[in-house]
Protein backbone atom coordinates (compact mmCIF):
# COMPACT_ATOMS: atom_id res chain seq x y z
CA UNK A 1 0.00 0.00 0.00
CA UNK A 2 1.40 3.37 -1.01
CA UNK A 3 0.75 6.47 1.09
CA UNK A 4 2.17 9.85 2.08
CA UNK A 5 2.87 10.14 5.80
CA UNK A 6 2.14 13.89 5.69
CA UNK A 7 -0.15 14.24 2.67
CA UNK A 8 -1.10 17.80 3.67
CA UNK A 9 2.46 18.95 2.83
CA UNK A 10 1.71 18.33 -0.86
CA UNK A 11 -0.29 21.56 -0.83
CA UNK A 12 3.11 23.26 -1.06
CA UNK A 13 3.26 22.10 -4.69
CA UNK A 14 0.84 24.95 -5.36
CA UNK A 15 3.79 27.36 -5.23
CA UNK A 16 5.22 25.86 -8.43
CA UNK A 17 2.70 27.36 -10.91
CA UNK A 18 3.13 30.69 -9.08
CA UNK A 19 6.89 30.56 -9.62
CA UNK A 20 6.42 29.59 -13.28
CA UNK A 21 4.09 32.55 -13.82
CA UNK A 22 6.60 34.85 -12.07
CA UNK A 23 9.49 33.55 -14.20
CA UNK A 24 7.50 34.00 -17.41
CA UNK A 25 6.53 37.56 -16.43
CA UNK A 26 10.14 38.47 -15.62
CA UNK A 27 11.36 36.83 -18.85
CA UNK A 28 8.96 38.94 -20.94
CA UNK A 29 9.97 42.08 -19.04
CA UNK A 30 13.66 41.25 -19.58
CA UNK A 31 13.15 40.81 -23.32
CA UNK A 32 11.39 44.17 -23.54
CA UNK A 33 14.20 45.94 -21.68
CA UNK A 34 16.85 44.36 -23.92
CA UNK A 35 14.82 45.24 -27.02
CA UNK A 36 14.85 48.89 -25.97
CA UNK A 37 18.60 48.68 -25.40
CA UNK A 38 19.52 47.22 -28.82
CA UNK A 39 18.26 44.99 -31.59
CA UNK A 40 18.93 41.23 -31.40
CA UNK A 41 21.93 41.12 -33.82
CA UNK A 42 23.59 43.97 -31.91
CA UNK A 43 22.88 42.32 -28.55
CA UNK A 44 24.64 39.17 -29.68
CA UNK A 45 27.71 41.22 -30.54
CA UNK A 46 27.58 43.15 -27.27
CA UNK A 47 27.05 40.00 -25.16
CA UNK A 48 28.68 37.20 -27.21
CA UNK A 49 29.09 34.86 -24.21
CA UNK A 50 25.50 35.09 -22.94
CA UNK A 51 23.60 31.82 -23.40
CA UNK A 52 20.12 31.91 -24.92
CA UNK A 53 18.92 28.79 -23.09
CA UNK A 54 20.63 28.51 -19.73
CA UNK A 55 18.25 30.88 -17.91
CA UNK A 56 15.38 28.53 -18.79
CA UNK A 57 17.43 25.40 -18.11
CA UNK A 58 18.50 26.60 -14.65
CA UNK A 59 14.92 27.54 -13.79
CA UNK A 60 13.60 24.12 -14.90
CA UNK A 61 16.20 22.38 -12.73
CA UNK A 62 15.21 24.52 -9.74
CA UNK A 63 11.50 23.81 -10.25
CA UNK A 64 12.04 20.06 -10.44
CA UNK A 65 14.37 20.25 -7.45
CA UNK A 66 11.69 22.06 -5.46
CA UNK A 67 9.03 19.53 -6.51
CA UNK A 68 11.18 16.61 -5.37
CA UNK A 69 11.92 18.40 -2.08
CA UNK A 70 8.19 18.84 -1.37
CA UNK A 71 7.37 15.24 -2.24
CA UNK A 72 10.23 14.07 -0.04
CA UNK A 73 8.99 16.36 2.75
CA UNK A 74 5.61 14.56 2.66
CA UNK A 75 7.49 11.25 3.08
CA UNK A 76 6.24 8.69 0.51
CA UNK A 77 5.83 5.29 2.15
CA UNK A 78 5.10 1.77 1.02
CA UNK A 79 3.41 -0.80 3.25
CA UNK A 80 5.58 -3.88 3.72
CA UNK A 81 3.73 -5.93 6.33
CA UNK A 82 0.03 -6.68 6.32
CA UNK A 83 -1.74 -8.37 9.21
CA UNK A 84 -5.23 -9.11 10.46
CA UNK A 85 -6.49 -7.12 13.42
CA UNK A 86 -9.79 -7.20 15.26
CA UNK A 87 -11.36 -3.98 16.41
CA UNK A 88 -14.69 -2.79 17.71
CA UNK A 89 -16.36 0.25 16.26
CA UNK A 90 -19.56 1.99 15.29
CA UNK A 91 -20.23 2.85 11.64
CA UNK A 92 -21.38 6.42 11.10
CA UNK A 93 -21.87 8.95 8.35
CA UNK A 94 -21.49 12.72 8.56
CA UNK A 95 -24.05 14.31 6.21
CA UNK A 96 -23.10 17.89 5.29
CA UNK A 97 -25.58 20.34 3.78
CA UNK A 98 -24.00 22.21 0.81
CA UNK A 99 -27.08 24.11 -0.38
CA UNK A 100 -26.80 27.83 -1.22
CA UNK A 101 -28.50 28.81 2.02
CA UNK A 102 -25.38 27.54 3.81
CA UNK A 103 -23.55 30.62 2.48
CA UNK A 104 -25.59 32.86 4.80
CA UNK A 105 -23.38 34.78 7.19
CA UNK A 106 -25.48 34.85 10.36
CA UNK A 107 -22.62 32.90 11.96
CA UNK A 108 -19.10 33.93 10.97
CA UNK A 109 -17.61 33.53 8.46
CA UNK A 110 -20.60 31.63 7.02
CA UNK A 111 -22.64 28.52 7.77
CA UNK A 112 -20.78 26.23 5.37
CA UNK A 113 -17.31 27.20 6.56
CA UNK A 114 -18.30 26.66 10.20
CA UNK A 115 -19.91 23.32 9.28
CA UNK A 116 -16.76 22.09 7.51
CA UNK A 117 -14.59 23.13 10.44
CA UNK A 118 -16.93 21.38 12.88
CA UNK A 119 -17.04 18.22 10.75
CA UNK A 120 -13.23 18.05 10.78
CA UNK A 121 -13.24 18.49 14.57
CA UNK A 122 -15.81 15.71 14.79
CA UNK A 123 -13.65 13.34 12.73
CA UNK A 124 -10.75 13.95 15.15
CA UNK A 125 -13.00 13.22 18.12
CA UNK A 126 -14.38 10.02 16.61
CA UNK A 127 -11.12 8.42 15.52
CA UNK A 128 -11.40 4.68 16.08
CA UNK A 129 -14.81 4.46 14.40
CA UNK A 130 -15.49 3.81 10.72
CA UNK A 131 -16.64 7.16 9.32
CA UNK A 132 -17.97 8.21 5.93
CA UNK A 133 -19.26 11.48 4.53
CA UNK A 134 -22.33 12.46 2.53
CA UNK A 135 -22.99 15.84 0.93
CA UNK A 136 -26.49 16.93 0.03
CA UNK A 137 -28.55 19.79 -1.35
CA UNK A 138 -31.30 19.01 -3.89
CA UNK A 139 -29.89 15.46 -3.97
CA UNK A 140 -27.53 13.46 -1.77
CA UNK A 141 -24.12 12.17 -2.86
CA UNK A 142 -21.72 9.72 -1.25
CA UNK A 143 -18.50 11.68 -0.86
CA UNK A 144 -16.43 9.15 1.12
CA UNK A 145 -17.53 5.57 1.96
CA UNK A 146 -16.96 4.18 5.45
CA UNK A 147 -13.24 4.35 6.17
CA UNK A 148 -10.58 4.68 8.84
CA UNK A 149 -8.42 6.88 6.59
CA UNK A 150 -9.19 10.02 8.58
CA UNK A 151 -6.67 12.26 6.80
CA UNK A 152 -8.31 11.61 3.42
CA UNK A 153 -11.77 12.04 4.97
CA UNK A 154 -10.84 15.46 6.38
CA UNK A 155 -9.46 16.56 2.99
CA UNK A 156 -12.73 15.65 1.27
CA UNK A 157 -14.81 17.41 3.92
CA UNK A 158 -12.62 20.49 3.63
CA UNK A 159 -13.19 20.58 -0.13
CA UNK A 160 -17.01 20.42 0.07
CA UNK A 161 -18.68 23.48 -1.50
CA UNK A 162 -22.00 24.61 -2.96
CA UNK A 163 -20.80 24.15 -6.57
CA UNK A 164 -20.80 20.38 -6.05
CA UNK A 165 -24.60 20.29 -6.04
CA UNK A 166 -26.30 20.90 -9.42
CA UNK A 167 -29.75 20.97 -7.77
CA UNK A 168 -30.64 23.19 -4.85
CA UNK A 169 -32.76 22.32 -1.83
CA UNK A 170 -32.23 20.43 1.42
CA UNK A 171 -32.90 16.78 0.61
CA UNK A 172 -32.62 15.28 4.10
CA UNK A 173 -34.70 12.26 3.04
CA UNK A 174 -32.18 11.49 0.27
CA UNK A 175 -29.32 11.80 2.76
CA UNK A 176 -30.98 9.29 5.11
CA UNK A 177 -31.71 6.91 2.19
CA UNK A 178 -28.13 7.09 0.94
CA UNK A 179 -26.70 6.50 4.42
CA UNK A 180 -28.85 3.40 4.91
CA UNK A 181 -27.82 2.03 1.51
CA UNK A 182 -24.13 2.64 2.30
CA UNK A 183 -23.97 0.70 5.58
CA UNK A 184 -23.07 -2.98 5.52
CA UNK A 185 -26.20 -5.09 5.13
CA UNK A 186 -25.43 -7.19 8.21
CA UNK A 187 -25.03 -4.09 10.37
CA UNK A 188 -28.37 -3.62 12.09
CA UNK A 189 -27.65 -1.95 15.43
CA UNK A 190 -24.22 -0.30 15.31
CA UNK A 191 -24.71 2.69 13.04
CA UNK A 192 -25.42 6.41 13.29
CA UNK A 193 -25.98 9.43 11.06
CA UNK A 194 -24.97 12.98 12.00
CA UNK A 195 -26.72 15.60 9.87
CA UNK A 196 -25.22 19.11 9.75
CA UNK A 197 -27.69 21.54 8.16
CA UNK A 198 -29.77 24.69 8.51
CA UNK A 199 -32.90 22.60 7.86
CA UNK A 200 -34.25 24.89 5.15
CA UNK A 201 -36.67 23.65 2.48
CA UNK A 202 -36.80 20.21 4.07
CA UNK A 203 -38.97 17.47 2.66
CA UNK A 204 -42.08 16.89 4.82
CA UNK A 205 -41.36 13.16 4.60
CA UNK A 206 -38.11 13.59 6.54
CA UNK A 207 -39.64 12.90 9.97
CA UNK A 208 -41.40 9.76 8.78
CA UNK A 209 -38.22 8.60 7.00
CA UNK A 210 -36.19 9.17 10.19
CA UNK A 211 -38.70 7.04 12.12
CA UNK A 212 -38.36 4.22 9.60
CA UNK A 213 -34.56 4.42 9.61
CA UNK A 214 -34.49 4.25 13.39
CA UNK A 215 -36.66 1.15 13.29
CA UNK A 216 -33.88 -0.37 11.15
CA UNK A 217 -31.29 0.43 13.82
CA UNK A 218 -30.06 3.84 12.63
CA UNK A 219 -29.59 6.62 15.19
CA UNK A 220 -29.88 10.15 13.82
CA UNK A 221 -28.23 13.19 15.40
CA UNK A 222 -28.76 16.68 14.02
CA UNK A 223 -26.56 19.77 14.25
CA UNK A 224 -28.28 23.07 13.41
CA UNK A 225 -26.20 25.72 11.63
CA UNK A 226 -27.32 29.36 11.69
CA UNK A 227 -29.68 31.47 13.75
CA UNK A 228 -33.45 31.65 14.06
CA UNK A 229 -33.28 35.34 13.02
CA UNK A 230 -31.45 34.26 9.88
CA UNK A 231 -29.60 36.22 7.24
CA UNK A 232 -29.66 36.99 3.51
CA UNK A 233 -27.93 34.60 1.10
CA UNK A 234 -24.93 36.14 -0.73
CA UNK A 235 -24.64 35.59 -4.47
CA UNK A 236 -23.19 37.22 -7.57
CA UNK A 237 -25.44 38.78 -10.21
CA UNK A 238 -23.82 40.15 -13.35
CA UNK A 239 -20.41 39.87 -11.73
CA UNK A 240 -21.30 41.99 -8.69
CA UNK A 241 -22.08 40.96 -5.13
CA UNK A 242 -25.76 40.82 -4.28
CA UNK A 243 -28.28 38.69 -2.36
CA UNK A 244 -30.52 35.90 -3.59
CA UNK A 245 -33.95 37.41 -4.39
CA UNK A 246 -37.47 36.08 -4.80
CA UNK A 247 -39.71 36.63 -7.82
CA UNK A 248 -40.70 40.03 -6.46
CA UNK A 249 -37.07 41.16 -6.29
CA UNK A 250 -36.92 41.06 -2.48
CA UNK A 251 -33.87 39.57 -0.75
CA UNK A 252 -34.51 36.06 0.55
CA UNK A 253 -33.86 35.60 4.27
CA UNK A 254 -32.66 32.16 5.31
CA UNK A 255 -33.41 31.05 8.88
CA UNK A 256 -32.47 28.00 10.93
CA UNK A 257 -35.38 25.54 11.12
CA UNK A 258 -34.62 24.50 14.68
CA UNK A 259 -38.00 22.90 15.43
CA UNK A 260 -37.73 20.52 12.48
CA UNK A 261 -34.19 19.48 13.40
CA UNK A 262 -35.24 18.81 17.00
CA UNK A 263 -38.15 16.66 15.78
CA UNK A 264 -35.89 14.86 13.29
CA UNK A 265 -33.41 13.94 16.03
CA UNK A 266 -36.27 12.85 18.29
CA UNK A 267 -37.72 10.55 15.61
CA UNK A 268 -34.24 9.16 14.99
CA UNK A 269 -33.75 8.47 18.73
CA UNK A 270 -30.78 10.84 18.73
CA UNK A 271 -30.22 14.41 19.93
CA UNK A 272 -30.21 17.93 18.48
CA UNK A 273 -27.30 20.38 18.90
CA UNK A 274 -26.96 24.01 17.84
CA UNK A 275 -23.58 24.88 16.31
CA UNK A 276 -23.76 28.41 17.68
CA UNK A 277 -22.65 26.84 20.97
CA UNK A 278 -19.06 25.74 21.58
CA UNK A 279 -18.06 23.41 18.73
CA UNK A 280 -15.61 21.41 20.82
CA UNK A 281 -18.28 20.86 23.46
CA UNK A 282 -20.72 19.52 20.83
CA UNK A 283 -18.06 17.26 19.30
CA UNK A 284 -17.22 15.91 22.75
CA UNK A 285 -20.91 15.34 23.53
CA UNK A 286 -21.38 13.46 20.25
CA UNK A 287 -18.30 11.38 20.94
CA UNK A 288 -19.75 10.34 24.32
CA UNK A 289 -23.05 9.44 22.64
CA UNK A 290 -21.25 7.32 20.03
CA UNK A 291 -19.02 5.71 22.66
CA UNK A 292 -22.15 4.67 24.53
CA UNK A 293 -23.46 2.67 21.56
CA UNK A 294 -22.92 -1.05 21.26
CA UNK A 295 -19.93 -1.62 19.03
CA UNK A 296 -19.48 -4.54 16.68
CA UNK A 297 -16.30 -6.49 16.16
CA UNK A 298 -14.63 -6.20 12.78
CA UNK A 299 -11.67 -8.02 11.30
CA UNK A 300 -9.48 -5.84 9.11
CA UNK A 301 -6.32 -6.37 7.13
CA UNK A 302 -4.05 -3.42 7.80
CA UNK A 303 -0.46 -2.51 7.04
CA UNK A 304 1.50 -2.38 10.29
CA UNK A 305 4.90 -1.48 8.85
CA UNK A 306 5.82 1.11 6.25
CA UNK A 307 9.12 1.77 4.54
CA UNK A 308 9.94 5.46 3.98
CA UNK A 309 11.39 6.62 0.66
CA UNK A 310 11.83 10.35 1.31
CA UNK A 311 15.63 10.03 1.11
CA UNK A 312 15.52 9.17 -2.60
CA UNK A 313 13.46 12.23 -3.43
CA UNK A 314 15.72 14.44 -1.32
CA UNK A 315 18.79 13.02 -3.05
CA UNK A 316 17.37 13.78 -6.50
CA UNK A 317 16.34 17.27 -5.35
CA UNK A 318 19.81 18.06 -4.00
CA UNK A 319 21.44 16.68 -7.17
CA UNK A 320 19.28 18.94 -9.36
CA UNK A 321 20.02 21.98 -7.18
CA UNK A 322 23.78 21.29 -7.24
CA UNK A 323 23.73 20.87 -11.04
CA UNK A 324 21.81 24.15 -11.36
CA UNK A 325 24.36 25.89 -9.12
CA UNK A 326 27.32 24.87 -11.29
CA UNK A 327 25.69 25.81 -14.60
CA UNK A 328 26.78 29.32 -15.55
CA UNK A 329 24.82 31.80 -17.65
CA UNK A 330 27.66 31.88 -20.21
CA UNK A 331 27.70 29.84 -23.40
CA UNK A 332 29.31 26.43 -23.39
CA UNK A 333 32.34 26.64 -25.63
CA UNK A 334 31.49 23.27 -27.18
CA UNK A 335 27.93 24.35 -28.01
CA UNK A 336 28.59 28.01 -28.79
CA UNK A 337 27.90 27.61 -32.53
CA UNK A 338 25.10 25.04 -32.20
CA UNK A 339 21.35 25.44 -31.70
CA UNK A 340 20.63 22.59 -29.27
CA UNK A 341 16.86 23.10 -29.57
CA UNK A 342 16.82 22.97 -33.36
CA UNK A 343 14.71 20.07 -34.70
Amino acid sequence: MFRFEHIEYLYALGIIPVLIAFFWTMWIARKRVLARFAQTPMLRKLMPQMSRYKHTLKFILLIFGLAFLIVGWSNPQWGTKKEKVKRKSVDLFIALDISRSMLAQDIAPNRLERSRKFAQTLVNQLKGERIGSIIFAGNAYLQVPLTTDYAALELFIKSANTDMAPNQGTAIVDAIDLAEQSFDEENKNHKALIIITDGENHDEEALERARQANANGLLIYTVGVGTVEGSFIPTFIGGRADFKRDEGGNPVRSSLNEKMLEDLASEGDGQYFNLINAENFIAEALRKKIDGLEKRELEQRVFSEFESYFQYFLAVALLLIVIEFFISYRKNRYLADKDIFKV
